[in-house]
């Protein structure tokens, strides 16, 4: 499968590229700077650019066969209406050029999510501590729910840089059993690339967590 990582350079990215790239598919990557991908692979193309332009988007989408999407502000604590705004380039572009499978990373703290979380996450951590950054990603969930795609939207509560273990679990009527819940960028990845053929959460929008 020809599949499109977003945000390859970022901590889950790196995990999706690796797996991606292990598991036979020709990933093409769209970084602002490539010289931050430090792998090198015949089965991995890179087109420079981000998400605000349009241009690249189009280059970085035409020919895939789905988009692996795990974008990440770098200001959490503030809005970054750039980032929006880039979602909805490609899923403009996505459509225009009938790529249809999109598995987009988003936060267990967007509003119709944090009730899977723990009290401390859904009162306090959710709606105050993150809240501009669960409010983006709810705008991005909306382009992205509104549009013609096979999206399936991944919620994730506390990433962590643990090992791979296969052994979590996913839904959307999953509750958290710890006060901080938490699972690993490696575990999330194999959850994210395992969308790409699947049809179990298709245009749904599920948890993963431990």
């Amino acid at each position: 499968m020809r599949v499109l990582v977003l945000g390859a350079t970022g901590a889950t990215g790196r995990h999706l590229l690796t797996q991606a790239l292990a598991q036979g598919h020709h990933v093409t990557a769209l970084a602002r700077n490539p010289a931050k991908l430090h792998r090198r692979s015949a089965d991995l193309t890179v087109v420079q650019g981000d998400v605000t332009d349009r241009g690249a988007v189009e280059r970085a989408v035409r020919s895939q066969d789905a988009v692996l999407c795990a974008l990440g502000s770098s200001t959490p604590l503030k809005h970054d209406p750039a980032l929006v705004a880039g979602i909805g380039n490609l899923v403009d572009a996505m459509e225009r050029l009938q790529v249809k499978r999109l598995v987009y990373l988003s936060f267990l703290g967007v509003h119709h999510g944090r009730g899977q979380l723990s009290l401390f996450g859904r009162y306090l951590v959710a709606p105050l501590l993150l809240r501009k950054v669960a409010a983006d990603h709810e705008r991005k969930e909306a382009i992205i729910q509104q549009s013609t795609l096979e999206w399936v939207i991944v919620r994730p509560p506390r990433l962590t840089n643990g090992r791979r273990t296969g052994a979590y679990r996913s839904g959307e009527d999953i509750q958290a059993t710890m006060v901080v819940p938490r699972v690993s960028r490696a575990d999330l990845a194999e959850f994210m690339l395992d969308q790409l053929n699947g049809d179990t959460y298709l245009r749904r929008t599920p948890a993963v967590m431990y």
